[in-house]
């Protein structure tokens, strides 16, 4: 009876966790770039069941294997590529295909997909208050008017006036980076990802740059929603159940042992 304990308590403590990834990409329905979480459960550890005799202890049968306890094993990240919403916006940028932004953060450099940038006082572009936007040569990229063009490569081109003739200026190409194994990423705050820079490479041919266009999160709000009915009823079944088994110990302790 007291394996039903560490069952229904481990069940709950683990669809808690579950409740709380679903909430959390929930909340990051409209962040753009978000890359959607998913917690995978396990056992966490099988032990063999025995019988044995009254007396002879010293022949004992193997019956099956069974686990006590469930426990969250991990949360995956699914890089699934988002659907792509035209803005307008002149800082808005959103890329296609595989790779990664470059941002210059107080913790070293972290990755995004997150293309909802600004300025900052000093001109430079950055993306909120997480840092400056790299380019491919990795320093900050400097806007000094909203007079500026983006191709497909990420090549930020502006128009100044020279002794009357406008001539074309270079601000930079925003660097762009993939990585060969996304097991080595890990998850920050604000849809970023943090990673050793060894394995960053520089992205395929492939990879093209949307200017005015930012890239929505890749979460299903149906299947977040189903999740979550599905993880709340399990959560509020094994309470019910844990409930009952306190009360059936209680009876056993008080009445049963009298008797």
């Amino acid at each position: 009876m007291y394996q039903g304990f560490y069952n229904l308590a481990s069940g709950m403590l683990t669809q808690s966790r579950n409740l709380n990834v679903i909430s959390n990409n929930m909340v990051n329905l409209q962040t753009a770039g978000y890359k959607r979480d998913k917690m995978v459960s396990s056992t966490f550890q099988e032990e063999m069941l025995y019988r044995t005799g009254r007396r002879d202890k010293g022949t004992a049968e193997p019956l099956a294997s069974t686990s006590k306890i469930r426990t969250a094993s991990r949360t995956y990240v699914n890089y699934e590529q988002g659907s792509y919403e035209p803005t307008e916006g002149i800082y808005d940028f959103a890329i296609g295909g595989k790779g990664f932004f470059c941002i210059q953060t107080p913790n070293g450099i972290q990755y995004t997909r997150n293309g909802s940038f600004a300025v900052d006082s000093e001109g430079y572009l950055v993306l909120g208050e997480n840092g400056r936007v790299l380019s491919a040569g990795g320093q900050p990229i400097r806007i000094q008017n909203e007079n500026f063009t983006v191709d497909d490569k990420g090549r930020i081109t502006a128009s100044e006036q020279t002794d009357g003739s406008a001539e074309q200026m270079n601000l930079g190409t925003l660097q762009i980076v993939d990585f060969g194994d996304y097991g080595q990423l890990n998850k920050e705050d604000n849809g970023l990802f943090s990673a050793n820079q060894a394995g960053a490479q520089v992205s395929g041919e492939e990879t093209q740059i949307l200017w005015k266009t930012l890239e929505k999160s890749n979460v299903d709000m149906v299947d977040e929603m189903t999740a979550m009915m599905s993880s709340q009823r399990a959560l509020q079944s094994a309470a019910q159940v844990l409930r009952m088994y306190d009360q059936i110990m209680g009876k056993s302790a008080s009445d049963v042992g009298r008797v």
